[in-house]
Parts: C-alpha cells; sequence; structure tokens
C-alpha cells in the first residue's frame, strides 16, 4: 500500500525473495531448525508489524527493505515447514530440484499478484480522498488480521 513506484516495490519484492530463499534452502538442507511454534507467530507479527508502520509512518518508510529482508527470513523458515511435509529430499529427485521448484513456484504466485493488484493499487492512490482513508484503514486492517493470527498461534 505504500510502494510508489515500481523501484520501491521491485526492491521490497527483491529483498523478500532473496531472504526466504536463503532461509528456505537452510532449512531444507537442516542447517537452521527453528520450531514451527515460534516461527508461525513470528510470521502473523511481521504482518502485524507491516500494518502498524503504515499507520505510523506514513509513505515509504526508510528502511522497508531492511525490514522486508528480515521479515522474508522468517517467511522462509514458514515455507520450508510446508516444503518438509511434502517430503523434500525423501524422494528420487533430493533437495534441490523440489527447492528450486517451490521457491520458484512461491515467486511467479508473488509476481502474478503484484503485477495484478499494483497497478489497481498505483491508480487508486491518484485520488487523495483513497491515500486519505483507505489506505489507513487497509493498514489497519492488515495490522488487526496479523494480530490475530499472532496471537491465534501463540495460543494453540
Amino acid at each position: 500500500m505504500v510502494c510508489r513506484d515500481l523501484r520501491s516495490i521491485a526492491t521490497v519484492i527483491t529483498c523478500f525473495t532473496l531472504a526466504h530463499s536463503i532461509t528456505l534452502a537452510l532449512a531444507a538442507l537442516d542447517i537452521v531448525k527453528l520450531s514451527p511454534r515460534i516461527v508461525e507467530p513470528m510470521i502473523a507479527a511481521s504482518i502485524a508489524y507491516v500494518g502498524i508502520e503504515n499507520l505510523i509512518r506514513g509513505d515509504a518508510p526508510k528502511w522497508r527493505w531492511l525490514i522486508t529482508f528480515s521479515f522474508g527470513l522468517v517467511h522462509g523458515l514458514g515455507f520450508a515447514d510446508a516444503l518438509k511435509e511434502f517430503g523434500i529430499g525423501s524422494g528420487q529427485f533430493g533437495i534441490v530440484l523440489p527447492l528450486v521448484g517451490f521457491n520458484l513456484g512461491v515467486e511467479i504466485g508473488q509476481l502474478s499478484v503484484a503485477a495484478i493488484v499494483l497497478p489497481i493499487l498505483w491508480q487508486l492512490r491518484q485520488h487523495p480522498i483513497f491515500v486519505r482513508r483507505w489506505v489507513p484503514a487497509c493498514s489497519a486492517l492488515v495490522a488487526l488480521a496479523g494480530s490475530y493470527w499472532m496471537i491465534e498461534r501463540i495460543v494453540q
């Protein structure tokens, strides 16, 4: 919601992709291990944080790329749990092929959503009422949803 141009969104997407690719590979290779009871609430907290940051800091927070990279590291650990459930490393393809395939699938999905949603958001940002009312409302919704998911995952 706060990225105003192609460069800012490309930076955010690239940082997230790079970060989750790193931890996805490390976790899939059993180099990094973190319990889903820790990872799942952290993922939800990262979502809540972004919504709160959008509300407090407004447009294009200065360190969004670094925050996105950090959160990408956490999300990669969550993706690794999903990959392990599919039995990565147990089949004839080992670890590398399923890891690359899964990662490419996630990236294609992210880019597909971004290609559809971003032009619409950028068009809506041309209207001051959208920026003044709907951006904060959507950010609050993201913060509330992330907070709810975090509490739900902690209580489980």
